[in-house]
């Protein structure tokens, strides 16, 4: 089944900006159109500051039921878009499952750059009450690389004109000026920023200085021949760029089950819980590059992790790239076993004894392993003697089994939902109160202990 996309549209646009993309992704996402507060189908009466179309956009992803996600803003869009991500790898808007965000020529959390001048003669178009057809053709014009075909030019044309002028004025004069920057740390979701390659304010510079620094796991692209107006201008190479960022970056690893997706989005599970199954969840990067080991190193760990932790199906974890990263951010346990050295020497230097053993496959593999744990194994090179490389194996493998387990994936499999055990509301996780007698702040009135 298609994973669905929710898309946020750009100032002046609505939901029909996304149909040509909709049915060029078909088969491989599904897209939703949202209509922002003020445009489209949509009333302002909502409220038009970024936190109300925030949430607007969080309530129809809950109410969707959807399990699996991932958003699509542009422009304006892209600053929403921005938001509800953060605000779902963080827990604290009860939302699980996003899997990525692309965003199109995104307004950024910080101010969006805009020339004064451009802006105060677009809130004239809007100061007797409606946006006239001349001023909309001349936004649609100034913000595409060139005229439009006939029939995309008139439907954006009119979704300009049908824009509310208070939603207009308030997105020109307050949303596109609001500063979300330090409300987040950097975001881990994958993401797919685009940019017109002749676009202005919101161009690829735009782009990779205020947009591209929040997403750790972000990759910018230039489309040739646009400006702003990506989905209405080049559909066919933005949908070509989605569709293999998505094969490419976001389509493999495994998918949390949807009845547990729904578990860990109830109000059984805190924020802080919520926040740290979500970035688990996350699909790896094949192609990252590794931070504590070198190339040989990391494809070494990845035969032991075959061994150690051999996984079902095809969707599989990249274990030792998540371990990878563990040691880069000095994550461990705190438990080192006795005569190792630092825990990246001690990986290095194990899996550089172990290197050699990994072309013969992983039968022999396994057949070494048995043989290293039991201390029968003596390295022919390297810093490690035999006892020092049986204990950095265990250690290892340990590491390898935590990072499987933690998955939320894996709890659905092994039926643990021991993180469902409280939430925020009035039965937090924990104990408020520990001793006999005590009632918990929850608990009614001459409840028994």
């Amino acid at each position: 089944m298609s994973t669905t996309v929710f898309c946020l549209h750009a100032l002046g646009s609505s939901s029909e900006e996304f149909v040509g993309l909709r049915t060029r992704l078909a088969g491989t996402l599904d897209l939703i159109g949202i209509d922002l507060p003020g445009f489209g189908r949509s009333s302002a009466v909502t409220g038009t500051t970024v936190e109300e179309m925030v949430e607007l956009v969080e309530r129809a992803i809950g109410r969707s039921g959807v399990t699996e996600w991932a958003l699509i803003g542009h422009s304006m869009g892209g600053k929403i878009a921005s938001v509800v991500a953060s605000r779902t790898i963080d827990g604290s808007n009860g939302l699980f499952g996003l899997r990525a965000v692309v965003l199109l020529a995104a307004s950024p959390l910080a101010p969006e750059p805009m020339d004064d001048d451009r802006r105060s003669t677009m809130l004239g178009w809007a100061a007797d009450g409606e946006i006239g057809p001349d001023e909309a053709e001349t936004f649609v014009d100034a913000n595409t690389a060139s005229r439009l075909p006939t029939e995309p030019h008139d439907t954006a044309v009119d979704d300009v004109r049908r824009a509310a002028p208070q939603a207009w004025t308030d997105w020109l004069v307050r949303g596109s000026r609001e500063d979300w920057s330090t409300a987040f740390p950097p975001n881990p979701v994958p993401a797919l920023v685009l940019a017109g390659a002749e676009d202005g304010d919101l161009g690829p510079d735009a782009q990779r200085e205020l947009t591209l620094p929040h997403w750790t796991a972000g990759e910018l692209a230039v489309v040739p021949g646009a400006a702003h107006l990506l989905p209405w201008e080049q559909p066919d190479e933005v949908a070509d760029r989605i569709r293999a960022f998505w094969r490419r970056r976001v389509d493999h690893g495994p998918v949390v089950p949807a009845a547990t997706a729904r578990v860990i989005a109830s109000p059984r599970v805190s924020a802080r819980m919520r926040g740290v199954l979500a970035v688990r969840a996350l699909p790896d990067a094949p192609d990252r590059e590794p931070r504590a080991l070198d190339h040989h190193q990391l494809d070494t760990l990845r035969a032991l992790a075959r061994v150690v932790v051999p996984q079902p199906g095809e969707r599989h974890l990249d274990l030792a790239l998540r371990v990878d990263a563990q040691l880069a951010d000095g994550l461990g346990d705190g438990w080192r076993p006795d005569g190792l050295p630092a825990d990246v020497d001690a990986y290095r230097a194990g899996l550089d004894a172990l290197q050699s053993e990994t072309a013969h496959g992983d039968d022999h593999l396994a057949e070494v392993l048995d043989a290293v744990a039991a201390g029968e194994y003596t390295p022919s090179s390297g810093s490690l003697d035999a006892d020092q490389l049986r204990a950095w194996l265990e250690d290892a493998s340990v590491d390898l089994v935590k990072q499987w387990a933690a998955h939320p994936a894996t709890m659905a499999a092994m039926d643990y939902d021991g993180f469902a055990n409280g939430g925020d509301g009035v039965r937090k996780q924990g104990f408020l109160l520990l001793g006999a007698g005590e009632r918990e702040a929850w608990e009614p009135t001459g409840a028994a202990r």
